[in-house]
């Protein structure tokens, strides 16, 4: 045979062996394996929800945390870490090292704003750490709270492009929305929504899962490759509300804060001055509007209080306790020692409780009042599977001690968060505090320099956005150098500061009012640590000068336009393209389940569902609809040979149930809303056209059903209603459901009556 070649090019690249007839007349060749150096560290990235400067014990609290205690034992704390005022903006900073207006993040991935800030996606233009880390070698997974997708786009139709598959991490176990009940949480596995692995009464709670799945990912990836690094993303739902934990957990706190929250702040100051955390000169910030000394709250108000922050409390220890146990398992299987952990709070502590606390979240993002008495007679469900509790603003202050404000604004109470470094390794120095200003966009470039990687400027073809943040590597060994942070600003909702060169301009907008109206602040963070003294009045020249540094760093990292819409507003606004845009929907029993971003919007709409189905008994039952949870929602189901159906309007039910016994065999079994007023209307029910039931539903929410979707043919999750027990799945043949949607919150009617 004499019909060789030397070589063909292939799609893979060029051959660089011989290729002839046959294999005794060629050359084989292998293209050189890309590694990384053997020493390469493994990198960890946690991430608390909604956990206050003050509420790490090594940050000042009282709270156990002996876990996250001895991370920052053996590694560094920073005091004047910032992250941006909201979740999904902070991981988009955290996982891009650009500012979240920058890639598109505005506020809340849930929402596209119709301008570039805020699409509510990550651009393409800003390539993540786990696609970098991925592309240089790494094995990466991502366990817990996402939020960075299109939340219209979880369903299982996608697209995924946005999901954390598509963005770098090649393992995912965990929720994809903003907050989730940790007893009956929205899973997700890589590109498919899961059930829980068991129930609550068989002792499961979503932290514990979520590090039995990170460690299970770790576990697989270095028994078979142990000479590839990790990239961990663990990113809790704690201790975002709803606040829940185990009864031991719970019972654990009770008593620990019956002092009130004006007495704990005053111990965490103290404890945080004693620790190095703050300057021994750092005031205590006055309390925040609607704050009232806890002296002066009724008993039942005190009562009420203290059990709500006895459960955030414990949740934050449950959390630290399976913290420790991924801790003890890196060690266990030698990685701790050569592993970058990074422990870091997603923002400040939550105002969303309310003055006098929360048992339903869905009642804040309405703005519907609760009712204090029923909170104090449901006291004792409180961190339980059956409430939704948050504090209220006394507590989240104490959290964020001893800073003004919260969560969603640009006050030190909503931007300042504990950070924890830890590297065994690699540290030259360990148990120390660093005081200088660093941002969450600085995590990114600490990480390339740490690893030695370069952010790529082309990625899959895409030209890369600089990288916005600076390395903090050079606090490692250099306790007092000053910092390399020339300036950031924040922007949340209209709220805006802009800190430069140790000076600090800061603004509270009341939504809906002029921009121009807004009074700045000026405080010299350098000398006034948690911004008590405004030097507006004293210093014009230098408030003047860092409001226009503001509009500089404001136009250059794509912050305008300036918008104040809420959540509420937004949420009934489907973004181009979603599903929820249509007027009709039909489901299919066995489809998996719909979060809630994407659910038929018949928030405050005249609406009809029908169910098709064939029922063989008298016997034959079940859920045929169910959206939302405990807290909110309704659902069509038959039971006792009745057709039913409940609408929960903040624990509240009304529900309407037929008249009559249902036939046998085929049916159309219907639920019809006719509004009678603005958030209120009549319930109808029909089976097959015919009337057979109807009640009125004198309270509809307005805008939001709450966080939990829609499921066919069963009740999955947190139960809808409390009048049947476990998923109580349809028995019967079901064929399908039809919803019809009013076209907009007026009312109008897209459908013929069902006369």
């Amino acid at each position: 045979m004499t019909n060789a070649s030397p070589h063909t090019p292939s799609a893979s690249g060029t051959f660089q062996g011989k290729i002839g007839t046959t294999y005794e007349e060629s050359t084989p060749w292998w293209p050189d394996q890309q590694a990384l150096p053997e020493d390469t560290p493994n990198v960890v990235v946690i991430v608390l929800d909604d956990v206050g400067f003050s509420d790490l014990g090594c940050f000042g609290s009282d709270i156990d945390t002996p876990a996250m205690d001895a991370l920052a034992a053996d590694g560094l704390r920073y005091a004047n870490f910032h992250t941006t005022t909201l979740c999904s903006p902070t991981r988009a900073c955290l996982l891009t090292g650009r500012n979240h207006h920058s890639v598109g993040m505005r506020m809340l991935s849930n929402f596209d704003t119709g301008f570039p800030s805020g699409r509510g996606r990550i651009t393409k233009a800003a390539a993540t750490l786990p696609e970098v880390l991925r592309d240089s070698g790494f094995n990466t997974m991502a366990v817990g709270k996402w939020h960075l997708a299109p939340m219209e786009q979880t369903t299982a139709s996608g697209p995924y492009t946005q999901w954390p598959l598509g963005r770098g991490f090649e393992r995912y176990y965990g929720f994809l929305e903003a907050e989730t009940d940790s007893f009956y949480p929205e899973l997700f596995y890589d590109n498919h929504a899961v059930d829980p692995p068991k129930s609550p009464e068989e002792g499961y709670h979503l932290s514990e899962d979520l590090v039995d799945r990170a460690t299970e990912f770790v576990r697989d990836q270095t028994s078979v490759t142990p000479e590839k690094p990790f990239f961990l993303y663990l990113a809790f739902g704690a201790a975002h509300a709803p606040h829940q934990a185990p009864q031991e957990y719970l019972e654990k706190y009770r008593g620990r804060f019956d002092h009130g929250w004006d007495a704990e702040r005053a111990a965490r100051h103290a404890r945080q001055i004693e620790r190095g955390i703050l300057p021994p000169d750092t005031e205590l910030a006055p309390r925040n509007p609607g704050v009232v000394p806890f002296d002066e709250l009724s008993d039942d108000e005190k009562k009420l209080s203290v059990r709500l922050q006895e459960a955030y409390a414990a949740m934050v220890d449950h959390t630290d306790h399976h913290i420790g146990r991924l801790m003890e398992f890196l060690e266990r299987i030698g990685q701790m020692e050569n592993t970058i952990t990074i422990l870091l709070s997603d923002n400040g502590a939550s105002q969303e409780g309310g003055q006098k606390g929360s048992l339903n979240p869905t009642a804040f993002q309405n703005g519907v009042p609760e009712d204090f008495e029923e909170m104090v007679a449901r006291i004792d469900e409180i961190g339980t599977t059956r409430a939704h509790a948050n504090y209220p603003w006394g507590w989240a202050q104490a959290g964020n001690t001893p800073f003004k404000r919260y969560k969603q604004n640009t006050h030190e109470g909503g931007v300042r968060c504990p950070l924890i470094v830890n590297w065994p390794r690699g540290l030259p120095r360990t148990g120390e505090v660093r005081q200088q200003f660093h941002h969450v966009t600085d995590i990114v470039p600490t990480l390339f320099e740490l690893l030695s990687l370069q952010a790529p400027s082309v990625y899959n073809g895409i030209p890369q956005l600089p990288i916005h943040g600076v390395s903090m590597g050079y606090t490692f060994a250099s306790p007092t150098a000053p910092t390399r942070k020339e300036a950031q600003y924040f922007e949340m909702f209209g709220h805006r500061a802009i800190w430069h060169d140790g000076w600090k301009a800061v603004t509270y907008h009341q939504r809906g009012t002029s921009f121009d109206a807004d009074q700045w602040e000026l405080y010299h963070h350098d000398t006034d640590f948690s911004e008590c003294n405004d030097l507006a009045q004293a210093q014009p020249e230098q408030l003047q000068k860092m409001v226009a540094r503001f509009w500089v760093e404001a136009g250059k990292y794509d912050v305008l336009p300036l918008d104040d819409q809420g959540f509420a507003y937004r949420a009934k606004i489907p973004r181009p393209g979603s599903p929820r845009r249509r007027t009709t929907f039909t489901y299919y029993p066995g489809m998996a389940h719909l979060p809630g971003a994407a659910v038929p919007p018949v928030m405050n709409r005249g609406h009809r569902i029908t169910a098709f189905v064939d029922r063989a008994a008298a016997s034959d039952e079940g859920v045929l609809v169910s959206v939302g949870n405990i807290s909110s929602g309704y659902v069509l189901y038959v039971k006792d040979n009745r057709l039913v159906y409940e609408y929960n309007f903040l624990g509240t039910r009304y529900t309407v149930t037929s008249a009559e016994e249902l036939p046998v065999g085929p049916a159309e079994l219907a639920l019809e809303f006719v509004k009678t007023g603005d958030m209120r209307g009549v319930g109808n029910l029909y089976v097959s056209g015919k009337p057979v039931g109807n009640g009125d539903i004198p309270r509809v929410l307005p805008h939001f059903l709450g966080w939990q979707g829609l499921d066919i043919g069963r009740d999955t999750l947190s139960p809808s209603s409390p009048s049947y027990d476990g998923e109580f799945a349809f028995t019967g043949k079901f064929e399908k459901v039809v919803f019809t949607v009013a076209p907009d919150e007026e009312g109008e009617e897209p459908f013929e009556r069902i006369d």
